[in-house]
């Protein structure tokens, strides 16, 4: 079990919501099932290859208001009775100078009466330019969840911070943020409460090691008196051909003080291919 502690430099927040698990697959609907995994497939590891790309401050933000809403359902009844709900929404404004974003996202699931996923995400971040290199941020991150797999049951971030641009080419860009803030959190199962001062620091590092070679890595560490955590996420993206790409991510994550029971350190690798024709 994870702290789940929230990456307090970065405000964005990614909600999906899961399929259900059908007990029976027939030949009349296998077409469209399988269209819809592939989709599903296909979006997920769009996700993957762009989720490297991190604005520094409001660096390419154009003027004005963007936004976007999310909204998924799905209901079985028979062999198994399921229900889904996801519903997602961004909103984003500049002014030229002062950017602010909110993100909210909600995922529901039950099978058979038991209710599996109860979570709310949200996010809300303000942050201002000081020139080509410098940023500074305020952001309010929070979670309220009622999961079966849920650490804490409550957790919410109130911070502050500046960014620096320590290195701008064209082929390598490197991106620090840091700042302190406070937590108020409840454990999911001991109801155990936490309200202390925490740290947070990111580093963002892209560099474009040939015309189809991008490699990047991305580091945060988050320091506070119930669990420090450093996560790493390394990664290599590689457009082979005009209509074949391929990405490989390293991801790790460390806790000084994890949940009873659980490592220190977790791993995960991931490869994604992607194939496309006209």
């Amino acid at each position: 079990m994870k702290t789940n502690l929230p990456i307090f430099a970065a405000a964005t927040i990614v909600a999906f919501a899961s399929g259900p698990a059908f007990a029976q697959t027939t030949t009349f609907d296998a077409q469209d099932r399988a269209q819809d995994a592939v989709e599903d497939l296909q979006e997920a590891i769009e996700d993957d290859f762009e989720r490297d790309v991190r604005a520094f401050g409001n660096v390419g933000r154009q003027v004005g208001f963007v936004g976007s809403f999310a909204l998924q359902g799905t209901m079985t009844s028979g062999n198994t009775d399921t229900a889904n709900l996801g519903l997602g929404t961004t909103l984003g404004y500049y002014d030229g100078v002062n950017g602010y974003d909110l993100a909210m996202s909600y995922t529901y699931s039950e099978e058979d009466g038991t209710s599996g996923a109860n979570r709310l995400l949200y996010g809300l971040q303000y942050t201002r330019d000081f020139g080509p290199r410098w940023y500074g941020y305020a952001s309010l991150q929070g979670s309220n969840d009622n999961s079966d797999d849920a650490s804490f049951s409550r957790d919410t971030f109130l911070g502050v911070g500046v960014g620096y641009k320590v290195i701008e080419r064209p082929d390598v860009q490197w991106n620090i943020a840091a700042g302190p803030g406070y937590r108020w959190a409840e454990r999911a199962v001991t109801n155990e409460e936490f309200k202390e001062t925490a740290i947070s620091l990111t580093s963002n590092y892209t560099a474009r090691i040939s015309n189809t070679v991008l490699g990047t890595m991305d580091t945060d560490v988050i320091w506070s008196d119930s669990d420090t955590v450093i996560r790493n996420d390394a990664g290599i993206n590689v457009s082979m051909t005009d209509v074949l790409a391929l990405r490989t991510s390293l991801v790790s994550e460390y806790h000084t003080d994890p949940a009873p029971g659980a490592e220190n350190l977790d791993n995960s690798f991931g490869v994604s291919l992607v194939y496309s024709f006209n």
